[in-house]
């Protein structure tokens, strides 16, 4: 662990709000790094590590065109914390943008200035 730990914001870079959360960590002088599960994966671990902090149909974003491109079957697999890890590890885009994770160890999703701001606020 580095003596400065830096925030995790995991995403795709294209997503219009994982754009919004990296500009907003860039001109608030936040170093994070930038994981892009597209191209570096996803792993159900991973999934199934924010989800013991965060509701799982919280993570999982059911509002998303792959959401809707799966199949029932698939669909009807998230029925738990692992199974809903297993799929996301599976689709990466079902994952709801952006997930951070902050070197207190805490995991958000989605992107809220106001609350990123007192987050930082609070050093």
């Amino acid at each position: 662990m580095s003596a400065h730990p830096t925030p995790t914001l995991y995403g795709i870079p294209n997503c219009d709000t994982v754009k919004k959360a990296r500009t907003w960590l860039q001109a608030q002088g936040v170093t994070h790094t930038f994981h892009d599960f597209k191209k570096q994966g996803l792993d159900a671990a991973t999934v199934l590590a924010w989800t013991r902090q965060l509701p799982w149909d919280q993570v999982l974003n059911k509002r998303g065109t792959t959401w809707r491109q799966l199949s029932d079957s698939e669909q009807a697999r998230a029925t738990d914390a692992a199974s809903a890890a297993a799929l996301m590890a599976e689709h990466p885009s079902l994952v709801k943008r952006p997930v951070v994770a902050w070197p207190d160890g805490t995991v958000t999703v989605g992107f809220d200035a106001d609350a990123w701001q007192a987050r930082l606020a609070q050093g």
